[in-house]
């Protein structure tokens, strides 16, 4: 089972936090160039992955350093940031390809936060993604609503513009009732939409759950 938990100590290793030491290198990026946090970065890959065709990095690793794709300031040397990303898309397109849960980077923001707020950054990500490349939603498969659904269900619905389908599937679920579902529903979202745009052969194992 997936688990939500708080960003650990500076005591902490790079080794049990790794998305510690990515954060600052994204923090380390300068303006005007906002770059995503690590949350929103996870979902971003996830999105990135989930598509239908590959997406070099080339096309996408300029939206993680910035929000709107400027180019990075003349002089800023990202090689270990995008060293640290690429090695992150690495692990989830791993997790991907053999159905495997994965821990998405989302954290617990305070006692009264709720589910839906805590996992937003990793959403909007996600929701960002899918935006630049919109490979996925062109499918048009009935199969990607539910899991769209339940990703997308986070966002207020004045936000889902022009996505009447997806909102009557949102109507109709129940939302998480602590974090920990929150999180466990993301992953399996990543894994049904995977089934759709990245099928597996039918001689692979079924998914595996930690």
């Amino acid at each position: 089972m997936n688990r939500a938990r708080h960003p650990p100590s500076a005591a902490e290793t790079e080794a049990e936090a790794p998305w510690l030491s990515l954060q600052g290198l994204l923090d380390s990026v300068p303006p005007p160039c906002a770059p995503l946090d690590v949350s929103a970065l996870d979902g971003f890959l996830c999105g990135v992955l989930l598509q239908p065709t590959v997406v070099q990095p080339a096309q996408w690793l300029r939206w993680v350093t910035d929000i709107d794709g400027r180019a990075l300031p003349a002089g800023f040397d990202a090689k270990r940031l995008h060293a640290a990303v690429l090695q992150r898309h690495a692990t989830l397109r791993s997790a991907i390809a053999e159905r495997d849960w994965f821990d998405p980077w989302v954290f617990e923001l305070d006692e009264a936060a709720s589910p839906s707020e805590c996992v937003l950054p990793w959403v909007a990500g996600f929701a960002a993604a899918l935006d630049r490349f919109p490979g996925l939603m062109q499918i048009g498969d009935p199969q990607l609503l539910e899991p769209l659904a339940l990703i997308y269900l986070h966002f207020d619905a004045d936000d889902l513009e022009d996505a009447d389908a997806l909102q009557e599937v949102i109507d109709t679920l129940e939302p998480p009732a602590d974090l920990a579902e929150a999180v466990q529903d993301l992953v399996r979202s990543v894994m049904l939409l995977a089934d759709v745009t990245r099928p597996r052969a039918a001689t692979q194992s079924p998914p595996r759950r930690r």
